[in-house]
């Protein structure tokens, strides 16, 4: 069906069949257009994607632990000699050096990880060595890189160890000038000590970080004897060794965690119980906090809901934190119980 205007008024001209375009003639005559089911066409545009979101770029390797942002990074200062027994160097320098040679996308998505990577509360074995204010767990925003300088830490030297030896495969960079190295030779299994967090196109991981040398034995121990069971690999490697610490609740988690790959546990604070003796008051002192809590959220909502009235007992919070530790005191008033307020908490 076809109109036009003609005097103010609207015409209909309806098409017949000869006057309609042969759209099959056009298909024959024109490569180009390829008939397609839309159907058939969909699967196999969300399987490339899905695949090119997975490993592209979402989700790590399980040899090194690591996603290709995090991977180009370390190759690239590697690469410089950027290493431990070398002097800092520029965190713009660095993060030019990836965009420009490896990772052609925005130079904050290349920071951010950088920063992460220097973060003790965020690694378990942080793989860069930083100078400058990187960021804090209060969520502080770290230093623009024009500012900071980085080196990479004396462990992450032993995931690049003997990569010039033919240990790995490499492929071409993005323009082709160069070649990186599709997975690194990792000689301690990252993806355990450091743990990861992806969500890609239809799957998604969470690994916790883990205590390093307990790793290193619970592999070698796979290694010896593959028919090793996930309870005598808990002996060796009792569970997740988060940077922040804090106490696991329960082990149900952990085993259906390590048996089956899906899981989940509970982790709290570390806090006790301490007698001011001067005046005489009870305060709960936390140590170590949750993996991966801001400090700094977690006390305006207990400020929040002490203003509410919804645990009442509590007199004054103190953040004494500093670079050797955590250190919060919660003060308790007279009368109230401070084992039923840390339950309320």
């Amino acid at each position: 069906m076809n109109t036009e205007k003609e005097s103010g008024k609207i015409k209909t001209l309806t098409l017949s069949t000869a006057s309609r375009p042969d759209v099959s003639k056009a298909l024959e005559s024109d490569v180009r257009v390829i008939p397609v089911e839309v159907e058939d066409q969909m699967k196999e545009a969300y399987l490339d994607y899905a695949m090119s979101v997975i490993v592209g770029r979402a989700l790590p390797d399980v040899r090194d632990g690591l996603k290709p942002v995090h991977r180009r990074i370390l190759h690239a200062m590697n690469e410089r000699a950027w290493r431990s027994d070398k002097a800092y160097v520029k965190c713009a320098k660095i993060v030019g050096e990836v965009i420009g040679n490896y990772h052609p996308h925005g130079d904050t998505a290349v920071y951010d990880t950088l920063v992460r990577m220097v973060q003790d509360f965020s690694l378990r074995v942080p793989l860069i060595d930083g100078q400058g204010n990187f960021g804090s767990i209060d969520g502080d925003n770290p230093a623009a890189y024009r500012y900071t300088e980085a080196r990479l830490a004396k462990v992450a030297e032993e995931l690049l160890r003997d990569i010039n030896k033919e240990t790995v495969t490499f492929s071409p960079n993005f323009d082709d000038t160069r070649m990186q190295p599709d997975v690194l030779p990792a000689n301690f299994p990252n993806i355990l000590v450091n743990g990861t967090t992806g969500i890609a196109v239809g799957m998604a991981t969470n690994i916790p970080p883990h205590n390093l040398s307990e790793a290193v034995r619970a592999v070698v121990a796979v290694i010896k004897n593959p028919d090793i069971t996930v309870k005598e690999i808990l002996q060796i490697m009792p569970g997740p060794d988060f940077p922040t610490g804090g106490t696991i609740i329960g082990s149900a988690g952990l085993y259906s965690a390590y048996s089956t790959g899906k899981g989940s546990i509970i982790l709290r604070a570390k806090v006790e119980i301490e007698v001011e003796e001067k005046k005489n008051r009870e305060r709960i002192v936390i140590t170590e906090i949750p993996y991966q809590v801001n400090k700094k959220h977690m006390l305006e909502k207990i400020g929040e809901l002490v203003n509410e009235k919804a645990i009442e007992g509590i007199s004054e919070i103190l953040d004494l934190s500093n670079r050797h530790g955590i250190r919060i005191e919660i003060y308790i008033k007279k009368d109230y119980n401070s084992q039923v307020i840390l339950n309320q908490l």
